[in-house]
């Protein structure tokens, strides 16, 4: 690839990158026919030498005008210092090259052709990187005849094994294959529940029948990614270029898009897939995608490139778990980590989002963050607190059986915080000083995973590295949802998440009594926000999802809100009190390790 580079360069040199004046003779045609070849053979064997001396030489051999021009030879010796032995060497070289913005187009292409794997994930994760340098994703081979994208995602799901998977997996696979996309949305485009923020399924994708086949399809796949040998059967049945096809097809449909990035984010954990990621494509896609006014497009992306990046990021991000900042490589040395935990019918994103007031959201995103944020612990934490590592956390939930993401699904609050405790500790969560935010039920998960952390010897660092958590509406001795949902028509068939909920539910007791307990004896900072005013659920019913009294952990400080349940955690400005004391809360709980 360097060879095509230089032969960009050995054109421009030679004139004949303008078109030639016309000749009035045939003779002096074939003369400039002629020399130019000759040059060209000329250059050729030039480069060759040239790129030899380079790649292959010592780093400490010297180039001269004479191989290469001034401004043409800092790129070259860029690539050769990006492909070091010395790991700061190649840091430093993936640097300068994400901060060169003065080049000339074909010296970006230079790089985009003759860099390696290492440095293209670098510069996609460099937060000032030229697009440049990205070269476009291959062409995609062409579908068989009479053949259909949804066909195609059928036909790799069908390819999938089928045994020894969990119900789940099971039931998503089954719809996936054995319904049509007119059946299918006529059958269950009112009753399912698809992802975190609990919106309906038919809502989204009533209007577009075929999208419907694909989004359980794609559900089936996500399931799939997460394991490592059913990855390999998607990557050997040409799944890569599939999920591009299925990305650019649905660019107006963020929902499809976000689901081919839980499966692409997933199949990166597996390091030797990486390859094969990379030259499929997809890197330059992430690299546009991370660049993303819209905070989960480009959460999604910044979780598969940093799984991508094994030169600058010792952890893995699975399915469910994002980071919110750092997205980027940065030099700013991180020094602690704020964990948000979301509540019943939550999201990783748009539980954290400013509170919602009478503009149209779509507005709202183009405006400044500092004025309206569709997340504010990136765009406001992350300012007020740059050392920190900011990690979101995504699980499905839901009110009622009937709109469960999974009908088979049946998982308490001790599983959820096992399965959530195993990823976080697969990103790194213990390794340096924490402070908990949860809100709802997430508070529940949260008290859960530390009880559980603690009997545990390999999650010892979590105990000892937490300083502090913040509990928004928190129903620590059960909430009034639990009763409605015995005599309401809307909630019939509870959820499991539901029932554990209710008052005189024993877990719920046994949990507050052994956590109380434990939180004291390791004198756990805490701080509690409770809710004052009802809360809409649905058409029907309006209700205090968590009194006073409920919210009351028995320890630190519990600070009621003229706000309901959905929006404690919703700040309505950077400047109100319920963030200002949220900030100094996490500020003091880790003054110490932000110190140093």
């Amino acid at each position: 690839m360097s060879l095509a580079a230089y032969c960009v360069i050995c054109c421009r040199r030679m004139g004949t990158s303008t078109s030639p004046p016309k000749s009035s003779t045939y003779w002096r045609d074939i003369r400039i026919t002629y020399q130019a070849r000759k040059e060209l053979h000329k250059a050729v064997r030039k480069v060759l030498a040239t790129s030899a001396r380079m790649f292959r030489g010592p780093f400490a051999d010297t180039f001269s005008t004479v191989d290469i021009e001034d401004h043409d030879c800092a790129v070259w010796l860029l690539l050769r210092k990006s492909r070091s032995d010395d790991r700061a060497a190649r840091l430093q070289a993936v640097q300068e090259m994400s901060e060169a913005h003065h080049w000339h187009d074909y010296q970006y292409r230079i790089i985009a052709q003759a860099c390696d794997m290492r440095t293209l994930t670098g510069l996609a994760r460099s937060k000032e990187s030229d697009l440049r340098f990205f070269l476009r994703p291959p062409p995609l081979p062409s579908l068989k005849e009479d053949s259909s994208t949804e066909e195609e995602l059928r036909h790799l799901l069908a390819s999938l094994p089928q045994t020894d998977l969990d119900e789940c997996i099971q039931c998503f696979t089954a719809l996936a294959l054995s319904e049509s996309s007119q059946s299918l949305a006529a059958q269950k485009g009112g009753l399912w529940c698809f992802g975190g923020n609990g919106l309906p399924y038919a809502e989204s994708f009533g209007e577009v029948p075929s999208a419907t086949v694909e989004m359980f399809c794609l559900e089936a796949l996500v399931k799939h990614s997460e394991i490592p040998t059913h990855c390999d059967k998607i990557e050997a049945n040409g799944g890569l270029q599939l999920l591009q096809r299925l990305y650019q097809l649905h660019k107006d449909c963020p929902k499809v898009q976000r689901n081919i990035m839980r499966i692409l984010g997933n199949m990166a954990l597996n390091e030797h897939l990486h390859s094969t990621i990379v030259r499929s494509g997809w890197v330059s896609i992430l690299a546009e995608a991370i660049k993303s006014q819209h905070i989960m497009e480009a959460s999604h992306a910044a979780r598969t490139l940093a799984n991508l990046d094994r030169e600058t990021v010792p952890d893995k991000y699975q399915d469910g778990v994002y980071v919110l900042h750092p997205q980027h490589r940065t030099s700013q040395p991180i020094k602690a980590d704020v964990l948000f935990i979301h509540g019943l019918m939550g999201a990783a994103f748009k539980t954290w989002r400013q509170q919602d007031n009478d503009q149209d959201l779509t507005e709202k995103v183009s405006e400044d963050e500092t004025k309206y944020t569709t997340c504010w612990p990136k765009s406001w934490l992350a300012r007020d607190c740059p050392a920190l590592r900011i990690i979101s956390v995504e699980y499905d939930t839901s009110l009622s059986d009937w709109r469960a993401r999974c009908p088979t699904e049946r998982k308490s609050i001790a599983f959820r915080s096992n399965e959530l405790l195993r990823k976080l500790r697969a990103a790194g969560v213990g390794d340096r000083p924490v402070v908990w935010v949860s809100h709802s039920m997430g508070g529940l998960l949260v008290k859960k995973m530390l009880l559980e952390a603690s009997k545990k010897p390999e999650m010892s660092t979590i105990i000892n590295n937490t300083r502090g958590i913040i509990f928004y509406s928190v129903p620590h001795h059960g909430s009034h949802l639990a009763e409605y949902s015995v005599n309401i028509r809307y909630l019939l068939f509870p959820s499991l998440e539901v029932k554990e909920l209710s008052k005189d539910s024993p877990a719920l007791k046994t949990l507050q009594d052994d956590f109380l307990e434990f939180a004291k004896d390791k004198n756990f900072q805490v701080l509690s926000f409770v809710e004052t005013l009802p809360t809409y659920i649905g058409s029907m019913i309006k209700l205090h999802v968590v009194p006073l009294e409920s919210a009351d952990l028995g320890l630190g400080d519990l600070i009621p809100v003229d706000v309901n349940h959905l929006n404690i955690c919703k700040p309505k400005r950077k400047d109100t009190f319920l963030y200002q004391r949220t900030l100094q809360f996490i500020r003091d709980a880790l003054a110490k390790d932000l110190e140093n």
